[in-house]
């Protein structure tokens, strides 16, 4: 199996030219995969962290042509993985692990600008999607809960910072 060619994209922060067309990108594959081929309601995939979230784009190269994106936030003490989604068709070449790859590196940037020895990032992952967080090392925390109509876990990862 060949990987197609392709880039990961970190998306300029609100108010930055160049934003609205590119985070749009990302909204488009999550609404195919999350309400097209999962039934979400289209409403629920907007939320009060797009704006203050760090947006990456996985676009294939030379067309650009987008296939997967994944949200980074801060909480309150923690990163938070988020709207991690890659089109059905590109799953086969792990592109999934290469957002979630990026994301953790953009987090160890951004914990040793901050002075920070050590990082968790959280995630609510849908039930199914459990075991590939855990190959990152995410660890079940408390009990299973209803996200959007569906049950879902918080998964925790500590990360070191060099």
């Amino acid at each position: 199996m060949s990987i197609p060619p392709h880039e990961i994209i970190v998306i300029p922060a609100f108010g930055e030219e160049g934003r609205e067309v590119l985070w749009q990108q990302c909204f488009d594959v999550r609404l195919d995969v999350f309400h097209h081929e999962q039934g979400f309601p289209a409403e629920t995939e907007k939320d009060d962290l797009e704006d203050v979230g760090t947006h990456f784009l996985l676009r294939l190269t030379p067309s650009l042509k987008p296939v997967g994106t994944i949200r980074a936030t801060r909480g309150n003490g923690y990163y938070k993985l988020s709207r991690l989604a890659v089109l059905k068709d590109y799953r086969q070449y792990r592109f999934g692990r290469e957002l979630v790859q990026a994301l953790e590196d953009w987090v160890r940037a951004d914990a040793k600008n901050n002075r920070l020895s050590v990082a968790k990032i959280h995630s609510h992952s849908q039930l199914y999607v459990k075991p590939f967080y855990a190959k990152f090392g995410y660890e079940s925390e408390g009990d299973e809960f209803d996200e959007d109509g569906a049950p879902h876990q918080l998964m925790v990862c500590t990360v070191q910072i060099d």
